[in-house]
């Protein structure tokens, strides 16, 4: 599915925003000196559910997820998360406390395992301190075997078996991207944000990532936010899509609904198409 196929249709209206997002930005605003890169926007993620974000480049989709992850402060507006105002809170605080995202790039530790990075996503749950693990107290070690299994599960999780002890430098692009989920996945997230997590992929690398992030939203009821630059994905796996064009939200529904949307089309298209 591209959006050449896309037919014109009424303007999609707005998904409700309500009490029962588990996370939700609200009229978000966001100006970077005379640039505005989000203005009034309203997105909210409902429990389980895939929300894909898309839009021409530089509609403002990862400035959105940056805001939503606290890498970024609007404004104007305010992003709340399990029923707190988390606008101002600090990245790390927001990663603590259950809202865990991937980058464009995979920013992994090359000359590290692949078991190793995705230990690094059990930094927030770690309680021993460097002192009490050098000394290798009962209490460190039985938190390093309970660390390591969460991790082995997620590796058997995105069959990754094989590499476990693999130095990532050596790995190709679609597994690095695949262990960069698996260090997301670590955190064990109430939410997941994914910056397009498909990029530079084969087809079959897509198939395969696109399979685990619907295996996460069905059986761990992960909520899942999206960004990604493949319609055919997008309509496949999604359960709504909101899209973005120049910094303002323009559509809002399901698959079927915004393929179907006039402001989508001139969007993708032009207006002359």
């Amino acid at each position: 599915m591209t959006m050449a196929t896309l037919q014109a249709s009424p303007h999609v209206a707005a998904a409700p925003v309500g009490e029962a997002h588990v996370l939700e930005a609200r009229s978000v605003t966001l100006r970077f000196g005379g640039v505005t890169a989000l203005e009034g926007v309203s997105i909210g993620v409902r429990p389980g559910e895939l929300v894909a974000l898309i839009g021409p480049n530089g509609a403002g989709k990862s400035s959105f997820l940056n805001v939503l992850s606290g890498f970024y402060h609007p404004q104007a507006g305010a992003v709340h998360y399990a029923g707190q105002d988390v606008t101002r809170w600090p990245v790390h605080r927001i990663a603590a406390a259950g809202v865990a995202r991937t980058f464009q790039g995979t920013h992994l530790l090359a000359h590290m395992s692949v078991l190793d990075n995705i230990l690094i996503g059990r930094y927030a749950h770690m309680r021993t301190t460097l002192l009490e693990a050098f000394a290798w107290w009962p209490f460190a070690q039985r938190e390093e075997v309970s660390h390591r299994a969460v991790a082995e599960e997620i590796i058997d999780f995105l069959e990754i078996e094989h590499i476990r002890h693999q130095p990532v430098g050596t790995l190709g692009y679609g597994m690095r991207k695949r262990v960069d989920l698996g260090r997301a996945l670590a955190m064990e997230p109430k939410v997941l944000l994914l910056d397009e997590p498909m990029a530079g992929m084969n087809a079959e690398e897509k198939e395969d990532l696109a399979r685990f992030i619907l295996d996460i939203r069905e059986f761990k009821q992960t909520p899942v936010v999206l960004v990604e630059h493949d319609m055919g994905v997008v309509m496949d796996i999604a359960d709504r899509v909101a899209v973005l064009n120049f910094g303002r939200k323009i559509a809002d529904g399901t698959p079927a609904e915004v393929q179907r949307d006039a402001g989508v089309i001139a969007a993708y298209l032009g207006s002359g198409h």
